[in-house]
């Protein structure tokens, strides 16, 4: 008993229990540690609150040149990229059956004439036998029946000249036939573009008995004209007049501007088949499917940079603000009522944070504007983390594991 008594271990035993208090007070009585957030400052620039539609890039204006003539096609004029003015040789397609129609018709008009020429002969003779037979008969010198077969002859012989007449015209309008079909034989173009399609190659036999069978496809690339698909839930909001901007999938940095020029009526299932009511199956299907409209818009392109079919990330801008306030919507907390006041919290000089209450315009969901509350350069916080003191004091010491209690004894 008086070897546990010693006054050295006695010493010891009280340092020991002194610095076990003391990693017990660090552990689960420790003030907690400044709270680990994330922030972002109050920035100056513009702000808009956009629709998003994805658009796809057409040209302006889009041709099919077909052939008229039936026959192989003996010369293509045109390479594909070519531009084209209005009234030049596209294509050449073999004309030997249109040159012979065209000689037949001309032949038969050629002769028409002749026997209309013979006709009026004819009626010129039977004119003057009328007259000298109305003569003798004014003079009592002449038969009754011989002034009736002269009138009888003559009206015979105006109409055989009108009825050759019409004949004429006829063969006229055959030979403006044929020779309008022979110019089908040479396929120019109907105006000023760019080729963008080859489909009938050189040396290729074309039926136009039917319909005309394209030869190239013709488009105008100076300016272009997108079509933006805008959901039925944002088209109520969009007007014709808005500005509009788009981005290409290989330049997304890059803005290009437009205006709205027209929003479709029908949705874009319209184009697509329908059923006997004539509604699309789009509509028929009802919820089950989205439905969208296009919105239209031109854009020039004078460099060529637009090309057909591309697509257009589009944002149709409904309102906007220039050189404002703004702050991420991440950092806006409760909301004040049904007012357009937030709270938020702010990172002081010192590192500590303070609640301010903010008054927000422009929310696009991304970034919101500060009305006021708030200056520019400041911070506010925009997510925060509180680790438990004990937590992190024992994990520190190594001894946390240890010395934590479990969650089922407490």
């Amino acid at each position: 008993m008086k070897q546990w008594m010693r006054p050295g271990r006695l010493v010891l035993v009280v340092a020991g229990l002194a610095a076990a208090g003391v990693a017990v007070k660090m552990i689960w009585f420790s003030p907690l540690p400044p709270p680990q957030v994330t922030s972002a400052a109050v920035e100056r620039g513009d702000l808009e609150v956009s629709v998003l539609a994805t658009g796809t890039i057409n040209a302006f204006k889009l041709v099919s040149v077909g052939a008229r003539a039936s026959g192989e096609v003996k010369r293509l004029a045109v390479a594909l990229g070519d531009r084209v003015k209005e009234g030049q040789l596209i294509a050449e397609i073999d004309a030997l059956t249109q040159r012979n129609e065209l000689r037949d018709a001309e032949a038969s008009l050629r002769s028409a004439r002749a026997l209309l020429t013979a006709r009026r002969a004819t009626l010129e003779q039977a004119d003057l036998a009328a007259k000298r037979q109305r003569e003798l008969a004014s003079g009592d010198a002449g038969a009754r029946a011989d002034l009736e077969t002269a009138e009888a002859a003559l009206n015979t012989a105006r109409a055989d000249a009108e009825s050759q007449q019409a004949i004429v015209a006829q063969a006229r309008i055959k030979v403006d036939t044929a020779r309008l079909n022979l110019g089908y034989a040479k396929v120019l173009a109907p105006m000023d573009g760019t080729v963008v399609a080859i489909v009938t190659e050189q040396g290729q036999t074309v039926n136009a008995t039917q319909s005309a069978p394209t030869i190239i496809k013709l488009a105008r690339l100076d300016t272009m004209t997108i079509k933006a698909r805008i959901s039925e839930a944002d088209v109520p909001r969009v007007k014709i007049g808005m500005p509009v901007h788009f981005a290409l999938l290989g330049e997304p940095d890059r803005r290009i501007r437009a205006t709205l020029r027209a929003v479709e009526p029908g949705d874009t299932g319209l184009a697509d088949a329908a059923n006997v009511s004539g509604l699309s199956t789009s509509t028929v299907s009802g919820a089950a499917n989205a439905i969208y409209y296009n919105g239209i818009f031109d854009v020039p392109n004078p460099d060529g940079t637009l090309r057909i079919n591309m697509t257009a990330q589009t944002s149709i801008v409904l309102t906007q603000a220039k050189g404002v306030l703004s702050i991420p919507v991440a950092a806006l907390g409760p909301r004040e009522g049904k007012t357009d006041r937030y709270r938020v919290r702010v990172v002081g000089e010192d590192g500590q944070l303070e609640d301010r209450e903010v008054r927000i315009g422009l929310n696009n969901r991304v970034r919101a504007q500060v009305l006021d509350g708030l200056e520019e350069g400041e911070k506010v916080v925009t997510s925060e983390a509180k680790p438990s003191a004990g937590a992190s004091v024992a994990d520190a010491m190594g001894f946390g594991d240890e010395l934590r209690p479990s969650p089922l004894e407490n």
